[in-house]
C-alpha cells in the first residue's frame, strides 16, 4: 500500500494513485493535490460539474459512467472534458472526484 501525503494529509493509494478508501478519505485538499499533479492551474465551475457527476454517478451505480454518459450527464462534449482532464475523464477526472480506477473506458 503506499500513501501520498499532501499539506499535512496522508492518503492511503493503490498503485496507480488513486484513493483506496475513496469518499471516505475525499476532501478539497485532495482535489488539490491531483490538481497539481495533473497541472490544472484553478478547479473551475465546470471541473466541479464534472466530478459531480462522476460521484454522483458512483454512489447510485457503484461504477464510474462510460464517456458518453458523463458526457451526456455534464453537457461537454468529450472534447471538452479532455480540455478540463488532460489525462482523461478516467485518469485525471476519477482520481479527483475519489473513484477507484475505472475498469473499463471511461
Amino acid at each position: 500500500m503506499a500513501t501520498i501525503e499532501h499539506k499535512g494529509k496522508t492518503y492511503e493509494v493503490d498503485e496507480d494513485g488513486f484513493l483506496l478508501k475513496g469518499a471516505e478519505e475525499w476532501d478539497e485538499n485532495w482535489v488539490d493535490y491531483v490538481k497539481t499533479v495533473e497541472g490544472i492551474v484553478d478547479i473551475t465551475d465546470e471541473h466541479q460539474k464534472v466530478i459531480d457527476a462522476l460521484q454522483e454517478y458512483y454512489k447510485k451505480n457503484g461504477i464510474a459512467p462510460m464517456v458518453r454518459i458523463l458526457s451526456k450527464t455534464t453537457g461537454f462534449p468529450l472534447k471538452r472534458i479532455y480540455e478540463l482532464f488532460p489525462s482523461g475523464p478516467g485518469k485525471g477526472a476519477c482520481k479527483m472526484a475519489g473513484l477507484p480506477k475505472p475498469t473499463g473506458c471511461v
